[in-house]
């Protein structure tokens, strides 16, 4: 079996033999002078093929780059536009029925009615959707959840609040939607209520009554 040392060996002494014949035959020396161009010649072309797909590869992460800072561009001043548009839908959700009855308070209201109207129109025509919240999962991408509410009416991790929408630009996220989420009752011992006497009959409060049980509390003074 031949080492690496020996092989070595044979393979100057077969290179030096090579050099002996060229010299004194001129047609091993110019066939190893067409072999040796040969083998420039495809490393030269190796480095331009690397050198056109580096530049290639460049000019596209340039291109992508320029596309997303020209689709996001407005995103700041979308995420600014997003607290006049919480600002108009309360206001028109505070409005009862007595005050669209009033002449001069309905042509008012008519105006933020199409205030709000045109708003959504720019947000359309710009990208901005509205999150899909209750009913949905919760995706910590899209959702921040503030707070539980027990509830066997719909699966654990569930919304079934939203208390503020989020919105998305394209496949950006503006805002999250800050939401509340289903979690499992916590029941008590069989035949005992929480206070030590029996269980009454019926089941357990929804989600909506817990909700509203929630927003009472903390809307006192």
């Amino acid at each position: 079996m031949i080492d690496a040392k020996d092989e070595e060996q044979l393979h100057d002494e077969a290179e030096e033999l090579r050099k002996e014949t060229a010299e004194e035959s001129p047609e091993v020396a110019e066939h190893d002078r067409v072999a040796e161009l040969e083998q420039q010649l495809e490393e030269a072309k190796s480095k331009a093929l690397y050198a056109a797909a580096e530049t290639q590869n460049v000019r596209r992460r340039l291109e992508q780059e320029l596309q997303q800072a020209t689709s996001y561009a407005s995103a700041g001043f979308a995420r600014d536009m997003l607290a006049i548009k919480d600002h108009l839908d309360r206001a028109l959700a505070a409005v009862g029925e007595d005050l669209r009855a009033d002449t001069t308070a309905a042509q008012f209201l008519a105006g933020i009615e199409s205030t709000a109207r045109e708003l959504d129109a720019v947000f359309q025509r710009n990208g901005i959707t509205r999150v899909k919240s209750v009913g949905e999962e919760l995706d910590p991408h899209r959702h921040q959840a503030m707070l539980e509410i027990p509830s066997d009416e719909v699966e654990p991790g569930t919304i079934v609040e939203e208390m503020q929408p989020g919105y998305m630009m394209k496949d950006r996220l503006l805002r999250p939607a800050l939401v509340a989420v289903a979690k499992r009752p916590d029941y008590p011992p069989k035949g005992r209520s929480e206070r030590g006497g029996p269980v009454a009959a019926g089941r357990p409060r929804s989600a909506r009554n817990m909700s509203f049980t929630i927003s009472a509390c903390c809307s006192r003074p």
